[in-house]
């Protein structure tokens, strides 16, 4: 496949390396206003890095959008004159609909959204995606591409949004916990990297259990909870400080801001 990254920052940059370490590409073009900066990818065969978003665009068949909200639309203007009708166009791009892009565009080529997570660059990426009418033909192509970094799944664009919080902002929240479960391990003895390392594997395992069985979390909590034991004390005094509520709140605060987002 012959791909553009339009805007390579950091997710452009994670999704770039996603695609490189699953040889998901023939040729890849990365454009960034200072190429300079992301020059290292050009040690990779069939790499090119460059400023010039036209060249990228005359060169791939599929070309993902990675700029930000306020830069998309001259991008757009831009490029707009050099599409065929093989280009298929994936925007990553946070609160910038489908019906912008075909206010520029039209309605006439294959237009999709995608909201993958930085965990890309490393194949764990929980991408979500949706397209207009006539990228519905290109879903299963850009799933292809997206699970080859990950897992992917198709969703009507009115829940993008929500997606956005759930998978893409959901990366820090997680984060933010695995950090908390670290100081706490530092509080009750083990050094930092002791500490990191318990955290992020036992997050791990969790996910991979609930992935692997598909049960519901509170069934594998129910096996490691007995009756007035350490973990049901845990469990509850977290809750009683709000645990639950506190991430339900951030990601309803979250999901508020997101909707006012240009």
């Amino acid at each position: 496949m012959k791909i553009a990254i339009i805007g390579t920052g950091n997710l452009g940059e994670a999704i770039a390396h996603g695609l490189l370490k699953s040889n998901a590409v023939t040729t890849l073009y990365l454009t960034k206003r200072n190429p300079a900066e992301i020059q290292s990818f050009e040690s990779h065969k069939g790499v090119t890095v460059t400023a010039d978003n036209s060249l990228a665009v005359q060169q791939s068949d599929i070309v993902i959008f990675a700029v930000q909200p306020g830069q998309l639309e001259g991008i757009l203007h831009e490029i707009k004159e050099l599409l065929t009708d093989k280009h298929v166009l994936i925007s990553t791009v946070t609160g910038f609909s489908i019906a912008r892009i075909e206010a520029v565009l039209g309605s006439d080529h294959y237009i999709l959204r995608s909201m993958p997570n930085t965990a890309i660059s490393v194949g764990k990426s929980m991408t979500c995606i949706a397209s207009n009418e006539k990228g519905k033909k290109r879903i299963e192509l850009t799933m292809a591409i997206f699970n080859r970094m990950g897992t992917s799944i198709a969703i009507p664009e009115e829940q993008m949004q929500a997606a956005t919080v759930i998978c893409a902002s959901g990366i820090a929240f997680w984060m933010r916990l695995i950090r908390a479960t670290t100081q706490a391990a530092i509080q009750l003895g083990f050094d930092a990297h002791q500490a990191q390392y318990m955290a992020m594997h036992t997050c791990s395992g969790a996910s991979d259990l609930l992935i692997h069985n598909g049960k519901h979390p509170e069934e594998e909590i129910d096996k490691v909870t007995t009756p007035k034991g350490c973990t049901i004390e845990g469990l509850n005094e977290m809750e009683h400080q709000g645990l639950s509520s506190s991430l339900i709140k951030g990601m309803v605060a979250s999901f508020e801001k997101i909707n006012h987002i240009a």
